[in-house]
């Protein structure tokens, strides 16, 4: 089944990084479970909002404008059943077609997961999860971002 972007993630998208939109556009025709855009450019005050509610650690987010003006991050969490949901199994096919678009693109992306760059993830679910585990991290699942 082919997805693609609802008018909420086309709005989410607004101000984002045009190479990040354009991963987040392949990889939703190239993913098998469907997605929506949860956040991308955030301003400062709800970066403030997100860090003193513990959503988020950092005001140095690249959700926030960055110097060339754009916001180089996105989340992309799972869409199920017409809701949202935070669950590791309907992420990891996210994170591969993420993988895989950016690949196609040639866009260096770091996957919040694992915080390394997901052109140096296993090819698979299973490989995903066992590097998860040998660095223990499990931390931000649907965060993507530009890696420079």
């Amino acid at each position: 089944m082919a997805y693609a972007l609802g008018a909420g993630s086309r709005r989410e998208l607004a101000g984002v990084h045009p190479r990040l939109i354009a991963v987040a556009e392949r990889a939703i025709v190239l993913t098998t479970q469907d997605f929506a855009v949860h956040d991308g450019l955030r301003t400062e005050a709800e970066q403030r909002d997100y860090v003193k509610r513990g959503v988020s650690k950092t005001m140095a987010s690249k959700h926030m404008r960055q110097a060339d003006g754009y916001g180089h991050a996105v989340d992309l969490v799972p869409f199920i059943n017409g809701k949202l949901r935070w669950e590791w199994p309907a992420i990891y096919p996210i994170v591969l077609a993420v993988k895989r678009a950016a690949a196609e693109l040639g866009v260096d992306l770091r996957w919040g997961g694992t915080w390394q760059s997901v052109r140096d993830l296993p090819d698979d679910i299973a490989g995903i999860r066992k590097a998860q585990i040998a660095i223990g991290r499990f931390d931000d699942g649907p965060h993507f971002e530009m890696a420079r």
